[in-house]
């Protein structure tokens, strides 16, 4: 039961990551994925490797993780949904689907034929996902979005990150930072849907927004702002957090940064400063009580800071793994790469790419029954047209027509 997706069909008309990355995770647990592409121009995200140059670095590699991470093992099809001889063919596909899965705005689903409504002709047992930027409801509802709009600065998380007195709005820590977590959230609603199907019989129309994924991502805040009925004061935290200095960041001597979180610094105190070479605190009745260390906060975080600037990031991270208490390296994209936690959990997965070169992608993050994730690269664009339309019982006359007519790739 490691790919509990097995034998579930999904019908992807969707482009760039918000969305495609639930079809990558479904992949990933079995599911067979077919990506719709517009039949000349494909996924608008392919042309994004192009104009920003988010490649591998390699000249003439096809490797592109941009493209790879939201669409691997997935199966690729050209098809002009614009075009009236494709519209059988879209048919067909939809009878065949368990979930039909987009995230186009609702003026182009209807200029498409791919409403709730017009898809539950079709088939009316399928599962109706939409992403969308603001929710399917309301004044916005018609809007698009992308994630560093919907999720990050009107979600709550920009503000939350941004210091009071900086000069500009902190952006995401990474591309498509909000559409991976919004990804990951449809693919569990999906999930759901599947089950409840399973049980009542009936099938479940899904949004999932980015703002509404934004807005569960900073839901300590909100819920507090609700409550008080104004925005939480802001913490412009550099080392220690409010009343304990040790949580916070600290500073490595080569400019790396060392995370500690021990929330009940009394009983880590003694052990922390052992490890640091600070014996001269260790059994301190200054500092014997979670009222004593609050009140001499600074000063303590200040000792924990110079000593820790003294040393360089590898000395911590090989004396810190001999302590109990709760800390992190602040890790980079290489580091992560190179956890060897997810590696261990086989979380950093290798594949082979269309050259045949092997390559490493993240997997998602859930593991089924200790077994590896199976996955394969991302498609080329149309990559399996001719087959997928085989399998639905087209003959090659059919497919020669559907190409000239300029409906298929």
């Amino acid at each position: 039961m490691h790919r509990p997706m097995e034998g579930v069909r999904i019908l992807e008309v969707a482009q760039f990551t918000f969305v495609p990355a639930a079809g990558a995770v479904l992949a990933d647990w079995g599911a067979d994925v077919i990506k719709v592409e517009h039949a000349e121009t494909g996924d608008a995200q392919r042309g994004l490797v192009r104009v920003l140059g988010l490649d591998a670095g390699r000249e003439g590699s096809s490797f592109a993780p941009i493209m790879e991470g939201p669409n691997r093992s997935k199966r690729s099809i050209g098809l002009a949904l614009d075009k009236p001889e494709a519209r059988p063919v879209l048919e067909e596909l939809v009878r065949r689907s368990d979930v039909f899965l987009t995230n186009f705005l609702p003026k182009a689903r209807r200029h498409l034929g791919i409403t709730v409504e017009e898809i539950r002709k079709i088939n009316p047992d399928i599962i109706y996902v939409a992403g969308s930027g603001f929710g399917s409801e309301g004044p916005d509802s018609e809007n698009g979005a992308y994630d560093a709009t919907a999720f990050w600065a009107r979600g709550g998380s920009a503000y939350g990150v941004t210091p009071s007195n900086a000069d500009s709005v902190a952006f995401m820590p990474a591309g498509a930072y909000g559409d991976n977590i919004g990804g990951m959230t449809i693919a569990g609603g999906i999930a759901a849907a599947l089950y409840g199907r399973k049980v009542t019989g009936e099938p479940s129309e899904i949004d999932v927004s980015l703002l509404a994924v934004g807005a569960w991502a900073t839901q300590f805040s909100v819920n507090l702002a609700m409550l008080n009925g104004r925005p939480q004061p802001k913490a412009d935290r550099t080392t220690a957090g409010p009343g304990n200095p040790l949580t916070g960041t600290y500073r490595t001597y080569d400019g790396r940064w060392i995370q500690l979180s021990m929330l009940q610094p009394t009983r880590y105190w003694d052990e922390f400063f052992d490890i640091l070479g600070r014996t001269d605190l260790v059994g301190d009745s200054r500092f014997d009580t979670m009222e004593k260390i609050t009140a001499a906060k600074d000063l303590v975080a200040n000792e924990i800071a110079a000593t820790i600037a003294k040393f360089p990031y590898a000395h911590w991270l090989s004396e810190f793994e001999k302590m109990t208490g709760q800390w992190a390296p602040v890790q980079d994209g290489w580091d992560i790469a190179n956890d060897p936690a997810l590696i261990a959990n086989g979380r950093i997965t290798e594949i082979i790419d269309a050259d045949g070169a092997q390559r490493k992608l993240v997997a998602n993050p859930v593991k089924f029954d200790n077994q590896p994730v199976h996955m394969t690269r991302a498609p080329q664009f149309a990559e399996h047209t001719d087959d997928v339309l085989r399998e639905i019982g087209l003959d090659d006359d059919q497919l020669i027509a559907l190409k000239i007519a300029g409906a298929v790739t």
